[in-house]
């Protein structure tokens, strides 16, 4: 105990310039800190939602483009800082960035259309500054295995921008297209960030583990999930639901080359595991939903974002953060009990799918698991995310080039 109050009297103080330095962090702060604002307004004081967006759609705009997507954005900013030596926006231009989230965010819960206009540019201004400012070092470097990320990210704009006008227009058929396009191309960055780093991450933590990148069935994989879209998108559920089944067979196959048991020990890792997992039997509970053998639209749904992205979240959160913050890459004990808590809430949520008599009580058991275990993250990563790196001096914030150390 006087070791670790010795340590914490020897934090940097906080500082603006390393707050702002990447986009990890702020932006994992804004999106797991609404994770639980979000879901704590949507059961416990469901009255406040008197928006445009209200209710089950509020609900489903927030948990994908205000939580998922913006964690997403966050890891994507740092990750192409590494992939081209490039930092795609920092200083200012980030807490700008943050800023238009903030409002939308804001603005989404006020009555009035006023309001929800402003929000609404504000949250398409974030996705489409976020895919220019990728798109700008990717291309600029020359990061072919990269082109595509831009897109997704300004895929997901456009679908969050159909969303927003169907909603105002009340057209709800049309709003649940373009929710399930953006659960898609969310699904697509997903499954190749995924893809990439758990191998990758693996090989590193585990002496003597050798498994495969497996590039060329992510190729295939990625071309099958974006011909679900297109397909879903044109009426042809029947093409999608064959669609959505290959790219989630591929997914768990790829997850079986990856030796699971290798990692068994491994907190770190087998979170990320289990979060891949989820989002593999979720693309497959999407395709029977497609083939008319699942009638309730919000298996896929709750699989793919709870079971998949929600621990794949706080598996990448966790993670990067510790690496990106010149920190050990193992866990403690709080680190592990917040994976526990995600899973359980996982499940009690899918659970509450579940028709039984215990529904009710099913889903505010996980609501109140879900917004414990993302207060511990906060609790326990906030003091870092906002001060220099353990292992450097404070940073400068220059403009262009700024060398990132991989991790």
């Amino acid at each position: 105990m006087a070791e670790s109050s010795q340590i914490r009297k020897q934090q940097p103080a906080p500082q603006w310039a390393a707050f702002l330095s990447l986009g990890f962090r702020p932006l994992y702060i804004a999106g797991c800190s609404w994770a639980a604002i979000s879901v704590a307004l949507w059961i416990y004081a469901p009255q406040w939602l008197t928006g445009v967006l209200a209710g089950m759609f509020w609900h489903a705009h927030e948990m994908l483009w205000g939580f998922v997507a913006t964690i997403a954005v966050g890891f994507l900013f740092t990750a192409s800082a590494n992939w081209t030596g490039i930092n795609p926006l920092h200083g200012r231009a980030l807490g700008g960035l943050t800023l238009l989230w903030i409002v939308a965010r804001a603005g989404f819960l006020m009555p009035g259309s006023t309001a929800f206009g402003i929000a609404a540019l504000c949250e398409l201004l974030f996705f489409g500054i976020a895919a220019l400012a990728l798109g700008r070092v990717i291309y600029q470097k020359r990061s072919q295995r990269n082109y595509g990320i831009p897109l997704l990210v300004l895929g997901l704009g456009v679908a969050d921008g159909l969303f927003l006008w169907f909603t105002q227009v009340g057209d709800y058929a049309l709003l649940m297209e373009s929710f399930h396009a953006g659960l898609l191309c969310m699904a697509v960055i997903a499954l190749l960030i995924a893809r990439r780093v758990i191998p990758f991450f693996a090989m590193r933590a585990v002496q003597g583990l050798t498994i495969p990148m497996l590039a060329g069935s992510g190729q295939w994989q990625l071309a099958a999930s974006i011909f679900a879209i297109a397909f879903l998108l044109s009426g042809w559920a029947s093409a999608a639901a064959v669609a959505l089944a290959a790219a989630g067979v591929l997914a768990l196959w790829q997850l079986f080359a990856w030796k699971p048991w290798a990692v068994r020990q491994v907190p770190l890792l087998w979170i990320l595991y289990t979060g891949y997992a989820g989002l593999g039997i979720g693309l497959l509970v999407a395709a029977a939903y497609s083939a008319g053998w699942i009638s309730r639209a919000a298996w896929p749904v709750h699989v793919i974002g709870v079971a998949g992205f929600a621990i794949l979240i706080i598996g990448m959160v966790t993670r990067t953060a510790l690496g990106h913050l010149g920190r050990p890459l193992r866990t403690d004990h709080s680190m592990v009990i917040l994976y526990m808590l995600i899973i359980t809430a996982a499940v009690l949520r899918l659970a509450a799918l579940l028709p039984t008599a215990y529904v009710p009580g099913l889903l505010h058991g996980s609501s109140a698991i879900w917004i414990l275990a993302f207060a511990l993250y906060l609790w326990r990563f906030f003091p870092m995310l906002i001060r220099p790196r353990a292992d450097q001096s404070p940073p400068v914030i220059k403009p262009g080039n700024i060398p990132i150390q991989p991790r």
